[in-house]
């Protein structure tokens, strides 16, 4: 029974997790820190007594900013005893004038230390107008004030879901405006699951990178073909992954891939000092003038030996300088030479793109990569050049099922007596397209035999 225990601390706020805030539909993605101050809607507070408590546990903001845990309570909330109701609202005028309350009064009743059920309670009482509103007009103004005097909040456990709700509701073009429900279409068509070796292209600050690694849970191997100087994986970081997550994942650079391809690669590791040190000792070799010195002046003595000691700190600071980009060079080349073990098999078994970037020239190129009837997945958040990769597969044949699809999702309010589709929602989810490889008879040549192509060029859709 003790292991059972042990198993209980991942359902546990522990110090030094990502965690998500959530108030309402507004999700923010921090990290449990002792003594740090976090932002969250414009409001200063600390998570410390956070830790230890389970995870969807609902925290009180209470003065000083620290969080405590809201305690359930028997007592009725506020506005609950008001039976009386109005019929309609025909007669309610909205001209300002009908709260007595001001703000100044407000802000004493905070400094007053009036939690926010105790304030809303107050405007309740404090309104002149609140009896004649019709009892749906009632809820709608207590959740309204509720939204924006109580000092509430949840603490979430990171999953792809809340990061792709958190970045479409407050920076939807970070993530090429993925809707989480088109997300969760990619990793079905794309068959991700524990074991599969998967490649993945995307410009959407790591999201979909994550997602891969949490549906795979730390099995098989996740290959992030990257554009530019470096892998973006800011997502990624949010959700808090224990460490043998990151030892599946590796990183290659698209540039590469055509030399891979090819055949001529080079991953060898090269000093970079080398060079230097030729050149150096071709410089030593060389005859050097001999100049006749006028002999020192003792009182010169300390200032010159002062001068030969911020030389030798200034020598050894270099030494350490180059040393340091030897050893960044050198895993950096270890890095590449696993990535590139990975891909010489050409056996990957999902293929996953998702960017800014034209996919047509993406998708043809690192398609090679795949096993024969293996799924791939490609997003873009328009429909033109998922056309163009429609064709451009059916052209080159060796794909079968190909389907484009896009989902139209709508949120509908539950409620008694109204039920209605919710007025504000999202115009589109962006388009899909996907297929399953198969081996070609084409001269009896598999996908991944066909010539490479001598330039691959990379333009944003």
């Amino acid at each position: 029974m003790a292991n059972v225990g042990d198993d209980d601390s991942q359902y546990k706020i522990n110090e030094g997790d990502y965690v998500m805030l959530k108030r309402g539909e507004i999700y923010k993605a921090v990290q449990i820190q002792s003594k740090k101050k976090v932002m969250f809607e414009k409001q200063w507070l600390f998570l410390d007594n956070a830790v230890g408590h389970l995870y969807s546990t609902t925290f009180e903001i209470v003065p000083g900013g620290q969080v405590q845990p809201v305690k359930p309570q028997d007592a009725p909330s506020a506005g609950s005893d008001a039976k009386q109701a109005g019929t309609d609202n025909r007669n309610i005028v909205d001209d300002g004038k009908s709260q007595k309350l001001t703000r100044d009064d407000i802000e004493t009743l905070k400094e007053q230390g009036l939690k926010g059920q105790e304030i809303i309670q107050q405007l309740i009482d404090n309104s002149s107008t609140f009896r004649d509103k019709t009892e749906y007009a009632q809820d709608k103004y207590i959740k309204k004030k509720k939204k924006k005097y109580e000092n509430k909040l949840s603490i979430l456990k990171p999953t792809c879901r809340i990061m792709a709700l958190m970045y479409h509701g407050r920076e939807p073009g970070k993530i090429c405006h993925l809707r989480y429900d088109t997300l969760a279409q990619m990793l079905t068509l794309a068959n991700i699951h524990a074991g599969s070796k998967v490649l993945v292209f995307e410009t959407c600050a790591g999201l979909v990178l994550g997602a891969v690694m949490e549906r795979m849970g730390g099995y098989g191997s996740v290959i992030q073909m990257y554009p530019g100087g470096g892998p973006v994986r800011a997502g990624v970081e949010n959700f808090g992954f224990p460490s043998h997550f990151h030892d599946t994942l590796h990183d290659f650079p698209i540039c590469h891939v055509n030399a891979l391809l090819a055949g001529t690669l080079d991953t060898s590791f090269k000093d970079p000092s080398a060079e230097a040190s030729n050149s150096n000792a071709a410089m030593e070799e060389e005859p050097k003038m001999e100049q006749s010195k006028p002999p020192e002046d003792p009182a010169n003595m300390d200032t010159n030996a002062g001068e030969e000691r911020t030389d030798a700190e200034r020598e050894s600071g270099r030494d350490a300088k180059a040393q340091l980009k030897r050893v960044k060079q050198e895993e950096r080349r270890k890095k590449l030479a696993a990535a590139v073990a990975q891909l010489e098999g050409m056996n990957a078994d999902g293929l996953v793109i998702a960017s800014r970037f034209h996919p047509c020239p993406v998708l043809m190129c690192l398609i090679r990569f795949l096993s024969p009837s293996r799924p791939f997945v490609v997003y873009s958040q328009y429909k033109e050049p998922l056309i163009e990769c429609f064709t451009k597969l059916k052209e080159r044949g060796g794909t079968v099922n190909l389907r484009l699809t896009d989902t139209w999702l709508r949120h509908y309010q539950v409620l008694p007596n109204r039920t209605h589709p919710k007025l504000l929602m999202s115009g589109g989810g962006g388009y899909l397209l996907s297929g399953i490889t198969v081996e070609t008879e084409r001269s009896g040549r598999s996908n991944s035999e066909e010539p490479v192509p001598k330039k691959q060029k990379l333009t944003e859709s």
